[in-house]
């Protein structure tokens, strides 16, 4: 019998470690076929851009410098995230919803997060407090659309792709989930909570935008949302997983306490409150000023 229980085990060790480099290799590895800008494969689903790895590299490299320079081009930072994320980054994703039942439910419904399928006039109406109207009153505060997003082109794996277009098209829902709002200041600190919880090399070179941030926004970085970022990202369970076409009704708190996830201190308040100060402080100074040249 320990004969056949050796070949099983044999047997049973080859397959899977085989499944597993098929994970890792990105899918130009896989194929027979050879591929180079001279003999370029065909795209694996609409709108797909094979590229080589040097291609990858450049437009990592490329995209990640501009971005940096200027984070308002979302074009360039969506590239710059498909380009990094392959070969283990986008596989680790996936693997996590496969993983969990409910990420598995997204992944064979493949559903999409727009204006259209959301219904935000409906999300409008529901009670305040519940996911789809913390959602949509996020959306309304900062002046976005769900429709923004930019479609996945450099990942080579279709499934891969879409874990990365539902990724992009759930990062509005992170926000309302955390509160944080779309000034420099709370895309950091949002992007060092994904870091934690996703682990794609996007969202963690991004923080590095903390070095643009003023002074004082820093250090207030570096004392309360770094370490609240961390603590969440890395306790809470993978957000990639959560289905929410089918929580918008749900309390966002009770949400929260399942995720593991608690608000950070609300950095639109402590920003509105600083600027009063300011506008305080210089009326006092043009009072005083107009009080010296009367005398």
């Amino acid at each position: 019998m320990k004969p056949a229980v050796a070949r099983q085990s044999t047997a049973f060790f080859r397959k899977h470690a085989s499944s597993q480099c098929l994970h890792i290799l990105p899918p130009v590895v896989q194929g027979s076929r050879p591929f180079s800008v001279l003999n370029r494969p065909p795209p694996n689903y609409p709108g797909h851009v094979p590229l080589t790895r040097v291609e990858r590299a450049g437009l990592a490299i490329g995209s990640g410098l501009i971005s940096f320079l200027n984070p308002r081009r979302g074009d360039l930072i969506a590239a710059f995230a498909e380009a990094t994320a392959t070969p283990y980054f986008i596989y680790r994703l996936r693997d996590a919803m496969l993983a969990n039942p409910t990420g598995r439910r997204i992944l064979r419904d493949r559903p999409r997060l727009t204006s259209e399928t959301l219904n935000l006039t409906h999300l409008r109406s529901l009670p305040a407090g519940t996911v789809g109207h913390t959602y949509v009153a996020w959306l309304d505060r900062e002046g976005v659309s769900p429709d923004t997003r930019s479609a996945v082109r450099y990942i080579d794996d279709e499934e891969c792709a879409y874990v990365m277009q539902r990724y992009r098209e759930c990062h509005d829902f992170y926000h309302a989930l955390t509160g944080l709002p779309t000034v420099r200041e709370g895309e950091v600190a949002l992007k060092a909570f994904e870091f934690a919880n996703t682990l794609l090399p996007m969202t963690g070179l991004s923080v590095l935008n903390v070095v643009t941030l003023k002074p004082r926004e820093r250090a207030r970085f570096a004392s309360t949302y770094l370490p609240w970022a961390l603590r969440n990202g890395l306790r809470a369970a993978d957000v990639i997983n959560v289905y929410w076409e089918e929580e918008l009704e749900r309390n966002v708190d009770d949400l929260r306490r399942q995720l593991g996830v608690e608000p950070p201190p609300d950095l639109r308040e402590i920003r509105k409150k600083e600027r009063e100060e300011r506008k305080r402080r210089q009326a006092a100074l043009r009072e005083r000023a107009g009080l010296a040249e009367a005398a």
